[in-house]
């Protein structure tokens, strides 16, 4: 057998033939035959320089035996000889972490950048009406009460869709939803102005179809997140997506008003409609739906994953595929997913609150005009994209090193929420936009620990119904959603005041961060077992 290694490249693994006799055994350093000018060398040092020199690559060509006796007495590698890789030595896990410049250019990160762009549609198509509802009122003559109504009517497809395309998440995979969801959603944002032109009831409509549509948006980042990433990347997995869906806020709020006075008000409609149709032929020709469907994806990379998870997830091979109809009984059975519940329902209580009422809360409160409204709303979205992607590196940092993912996932959680509600009582007394927009930018920036809190949770306690899971969270925190933004509408006319409602929404977070500590866990839990 021809034995080499090539010295370019890292070596990763050892993978001797089953034929070969793998015990180690010691040698003498001494035994070897090397030239004059090493002598002063000690012969650890030596070992140590031989690995990486043109001397060892002969000694592999005329002396296998002793090459391999060699290699063991280098530092802590492996070898393999098919495609070797030096690389970094295995972590307190016992496993090999890919290198920084690995990571990033790595085939993985390409889906999730790919999943990140889709949600940053997803919210710059919510977002516009954000911006739009204020001269659409105007025009109409619709109260405050009436525009929180005409926001939530995306709210009310939201709410139908997350539990059904959960479990087809589950059921046929995530690239396959994503891309109908995205059609879908950009063909309903394209549709709007016709929508809005022809009556009320049809604006209503394809907004609520826009909900349905985006309601698949989050179960598919989860799902394919699960089957590319392996534990200790999940979180940096879900800050990049989630990065993304939070720049989706920013860019929507700002570009919105200067599309609206270049093109119309319903311009930034037409151009990210057609931005969808855009990603949807990207994506379903660059990405595919597990590693191990992927053309692009290379060896070393498709090992590194399926070694890394600890199980085979469910749904990846069609006799092994999750159930259609999922065992809802036995999920609602269990605390933990309720703190899924709790903390999926107050996120989206406070982020639909912010999306949807910041414009009209600094043009109402602080008299400034739309254009600088929209860009004192978009500041803080920018600083949870930052933020969030800070807090999955810390998450995954904190699991590498031996921190239990219950802890972890409390430690974030906690941030997520407690930061929040102590901010949103400065937002509360704040006596200038400026001041109000770092009380919110610190508001939304801490509020992004909860991507590495309850988000990634949901894939660690049952994986196979990761979707279905996120579906039923969903659902809970749209109805939180509808009820926070058509609420925050009414209270302001009956209180008249928004600092009120900011003040009961900082309440609702310490309560929901409390509930979250006592019930969660990062263990998996067992719910097709038919013991409560």
């Amino acid at each position: 057998m021809n034995f080499s290694l090539g010295f370019n490249r890292p070596i990763r693994s050892l993978a001797l033939p089953s034929s070969e006799n793998r015990k180690i055994i010691g040698i003498n350093a001494s035994k070897l035959q090397i030239s004059s000018h090493f002598h002063d060398f000690s012969q650890r040092k030596f070992l140590k320089n031989a690995c990486s020199s043109t001397f060892l690559r002969i000694q592999l060509r005329r002396h296998r035996n002793e090459v391999e006796k060699l290699l063991f007495m280098c530092p802590p590698f492996g070898v393999s000889s098919n495609g070797a890789q030096f690389g970094p030595i295995p972590d307190q896990r016992g496993t090999q972490s890919p290198s920084f410049a690995e990571f990033i250019t790595s085939e993985r990160i390409k889906v999730v950048a790919m999943l990140a762009l889709a949600l940053a549609l997803c919210n710059a198509d919510r977002v516009v009406m954000s911006v739009a509802i204020v001269p659409l009122s105007l025009a109409h003559g619709w109260s405050t009460s009436f525009s929180g109504i005409v926001q939530s009517s995306f709210l009310w497809g939201y709410l139908i869709s997350p539990i059904a395309g959960g479990a087809l998440v589950d059921y046929y995979g995530g690239k396959v939803v994503m891309a109908w969801g995205v059609a879908l959603w950009s063909l309903s944002t394209f549709l709007t102005p016709w929508a809005a032109e022809t009556s009320l009831w049809a604006l209503l409509f394809a907004r609520a179809m826009l909900g349905v549509a985006e309601g698949v948006a989050l179960p598919c980042m989860n799902n394919m997140i699960a089957r590319w990433f392996p534990q200790t990347e999940r979180a940096r997995a879900v800050a990049i997506a989630m990065a993304g869906f939070q720049l989706g806020n920013a860019i929507g709020l700002t570009l919105s008003p200067i599309l609206m006075s270049q093109a119309g008000i319903f311009g930034p409609f037409v151009i990210f409609g057609l931005c969808g149709f855009l990603w949807v032929l990207v994506w379903l020709s660059a990405t595919s739906s597990t590693p191990d469907r992927s053309r692009q994806i290379s060896k070393y990379e498709l090992d590194y994953i399926m070694k890394e998870r600890k199980k085979p997830l469910a749904g990846e091979k069609k006799h092994k595929a999750t159930k259609m109809v999922p065992p809802f009984r036995r999920l609602l059975s269990k605390m933990p997913t309720w703190s899924l519940i709790v903390a999926n329902a107050m996120h989206s209580w406070g982020f639909f609150v912010i999306l949807s009422w910041m414009p009209i809360y600094f043009n109402s409160v602080h008299h400034v005009d739309l254009r600088q409204a929209a860009w004192f709303s978009a500041v803080p979205w920018s600083m949870m994209a930052l933020m969030g992607f800070l807090a999955g590196m810390w998450s995954d940092l904190l699991i590498k090193n031996g921190t239990s993912i219950t802890l972890t996932r409390k430690v974030m959680q906690s941030i997520g929420f407690i930061g929040p509600g102590i901010s949103l009582i400065g937002l509360a007394t704040a006596k200038s936009p400026f001041i109000a927009s770092a009380w919110l930018s610190l508001a939304v920036g801490l509020k992004s620990f909860s991507h590495s809190g309850f988000l990634v949770n949901l894939q660690e306690i049952a994986p196979q119904y990761s979707g279905v899971l996120h579906g039923l969270s969903n659902t809970a925190g749209t109805l939180a959603a509808i009820v926070g933004t058509v609420g925050a509408g009414f209270f302001v006319e009956l209180v008249g005041s928004f600092q009120g409602f900011l003040l009961l929404t900082s309440l609702l977070y310490f309560l929901a961060a409390l509930f979250y500590n006592i019930f969660s866990t990062g263990e998996r839990v067992h719910f097709d077992e038919t013991a409560p």
